[in-house]
């Protein structure tokens, strides 16, 4: 029964419920697999979910408002030719996603993991980033939003505390509160706070023809942009792409939240450049698209600057959350 409550776990984490033998399986591999997705070309890895485990027992005798839950149920009474799975909202807290997974025998839910874990990674993987949106939409930010809205004909979810640093007619940077991760140092049990820091790059110029929309175009265009528009603290530096083989930047087309708007997103690390030796960067996630009333081209292009031995899955996700809000008014 759905109690009202907010859910609780990680932001990308995805509980799986079965009995220990199962876990201690062949299963765990194809689970793992099937929805621990890398989020490319991102260095450190980025998965979109990481697996924990519960028995049935040990989760009927705790919280039960995991935001992603899994079910792995093994019936004999089950008489379906092939295995079933049932997707659930809402059964415990609020914005909670439940997926049940049945057969009635292990090899026939092997069988059914091995051919429907896409389609449930995507289904969890959109249901996280639709959250995001929820959470973020009850923030009071409007006064910024209006700002965007004003400048750019165009408005988003944004996090609580989000101020403009940066305010010009074609560009505007929106940093977010500093956010703290536990920092894992490898080979030994100890953790420190790491910070994490984050925000928006929202700049726009003319659209003349589709060609602006060739992925090099747009990198090159991104390059200039940012070059004159943001500065590091080191003067002489400024904000570029990393272009190693290893994190080449990543692009494809997708469409916004409930099919608002279409344009063309591009995954990938920036640095500051011009001094090598000073050189620090992160990840950036960046949408582009025309806004045919302003006549033109906006890039929304999210970063997040944090250490290498935290993980960057949650701040990840939520720029991705705010990219897939845009919207135009």
């Amino acid at each position: 029964m759905n109690t009202g409550l907010s859910v609780t776990g990680k932001v990308g984490e995805i509980l799986v419920v079965c009995e220990q033998g199962i876990w201690d399986s062949p299963l765990q591999e194809v689970l793992d697999s099937g929805l621990t997705k890398w989020i490319l070309p991102y260095l450190p890895d980025v998965a979109t979910f990481q697996l924990t485990h519960k028995t049935p027992n040990h989760f009927t005798q705790g919280v039960k408002r995991y935001r992603n839950t899994l079910f792995i149920n093994i019936d004999p009474n089950y008489k379906g030719e092939k295995g079933s799975i049932v997707k659930r909202k809402d059964v415990w807290a609020r914005d909670q996603f439940v997926v049940d997974i049945t057969g009635k025998d292990f090899n026939q839910v092997l069988e059914t993991c091995k051919y429907g874990l896409d389609e449930v990674h995507e289904e969890f993987d959109e249901f996280e980033w639709k959250r995001l949106i929820n959470q973020f939409s009850r923030n009071k930010n409007q006064r910024i939003r209006d700002k965007i809205t004003e400048n750019f004909g165009i408005d988003m979810v944004l996090p609580s505390n989000a101020k403009i640093v940066t305010e010009r007619t074609n560009f505007f940077r929106i940093e977010f509160p500093p956010a703290s991760r536990p920092l894992e140092f490898v080979g030994t049990n100890t953790q420190d706070a790491g910070e994490i820091f984050s925000g928006l790059l929202i700049y726009q110029y003319d659209y003349k023809d589709s060609l602006q929309f060739d992925f090099k175009q747009l990198l090159q265009d991104r390059d200039t942009m940012l070059k004159f528009n943001v500065p590091y603290e080191v003067e002489g530096m400024y904000m570029g792409t990393q272009y190693s083989e290893f994190v080449y930047p990543e692009g494809n087309q997708i469409t916004t939240a409930y099919g608002k708007l279409k344009g063309y997103e591009m995954r990938g690390m920036f640095l500051f450049t011009g001094l090598p030796k000073h050189a620090t960067g992160g990840a950036f996630w960046a949408f582009h698209f025309i806004n045919r009333k302003t006549k033109k081209l906006v890039c929304v292009s999210g970063y997040v600057d944090a250490p290498p031995t935290t993980s960057w899955t949650h701040p990840i996700r939520e720029i991705e959350a705010i990219l897939r809000s845009v919207e135009i008014k």
